[in-house]
């Protein structure tokens, strides 16, 4: 696959999980949907967070290693996207259950911080 076709389907797949991701903030109601309507509110918030930032950490390294450079990242950049996506919706499920305080806050980054270095320094 070449970085063009990647980034085209990272780019339509990130335009659809923002429709998705809209169209459940329009229609469902969390609290009168139950646990469903937050499963999917949760679901889709992860999957828009992810395309958008598995876009830009690749225009990141794009940017800053050259085209050629990219395709050997690529893995880093998913990894990293999803991680980051998972650090923001862990923190609004962490709100949403009103139990969310800083210092949770700060073992949630710890944690993901934690992951990507165990995925950094693994060989």
């Amino acid at each position: 696959m070449t970085l063009k076709s990647y980034l085209w389907g990272m780019r339509i797949a990130a335009i659809l999980t923002f429709a998705v991701w809209v169209l459940i903030l329009e229609q469902i109601d969390p609290d009168s949907s139950g646990i469903v309507g937050k499963i999917f509110f949760f679901a889709s918030t992860f999957l828009f967070l992810a395309s958008w930032f598995i876009l830009f950490f690749t225009w990141l390294r794009k940017k800053f290693f050259g085209e050629e450079n990219v395709l050997s990242h690529l893995g880093i950049s998913f990894r990293q996207g999803a991680l980051i996506s998972l650090l923001a919706v862990g923190l609004l499920f962490l709100q949403s259950a009103r139990i969310l305080t800083w210092w949770d806050s700060m073992l949630t980054v710890a944690g993901v911080l934690l992951a990507e270095l165990y995925f950094l320094t693994r060989k």
